[in-house]
């Protein structure tokens, strides 16, 4: 979905972001993924904490766009913008965290132990190479902000 057609939707609200605020969430997101490889915590945990690492980045692509998210359902504004910002290639990437939007909603609000530690050393690995890609994107469409 594109920036235009979620800021028509009222989804997004504009945002006027820093080379401070983008470096600080940076750091959050390299704590996240610390964080979640700590293998005495559950997998269910493990998983919310990479799926935040993975927001948190996604996120990254709105600000340095000059949005943020507005509203209800926020993370799955945030992951339909990355189909708009990013190349088309990363469409099912998208769509992937999104399905772990709903897993993380279920181990979070409904039941404990629904999350396989398979899944949660994936969400591991597609966070820290996500964070990359990030990272990679934003010093070539916005080295200012890095």
């Amino acid at each position: 979905m594109s920036l235009n057609q979620l800021l028509n939707q009222n989804k997004l609200r504009p945002h006027r972001t820093s080379k401070e605020e983008i470096w600080n969430l940076i750091e959050l997101i390299k704590r996240d993924i610390r964080d979640s490889k700590v293998t005495n915590l559950s997998s269910d945990r493990r998983f919310a904490i990479a799926y935040n690492a993975v927001l948190q980045s996604a996120t990254i692509l709105l600000y340095c766009n000059g949005y943020k998210p507005k509203g209800l359902g926020h993370h799955f504004t945030v992951f339909q913008a990355m189909k708009g910002i990013l190349e088309d290639k990363y469409n099912d990437l998208a769509d992937y965290f999104d399905s772990c939007r709903s897993k993380r909603n279920i181990t979070d609000y409904s039941n404990s132990g629904e999350i396989a530690v398979s899944e949660a050393e994936e969400l591991i690995e597609e966070a820290e190479v996500f964070l990359k890609l990030i990272q990679k994107w934003i010093r070539k469409n916005y080295p200012d902000l890095i």
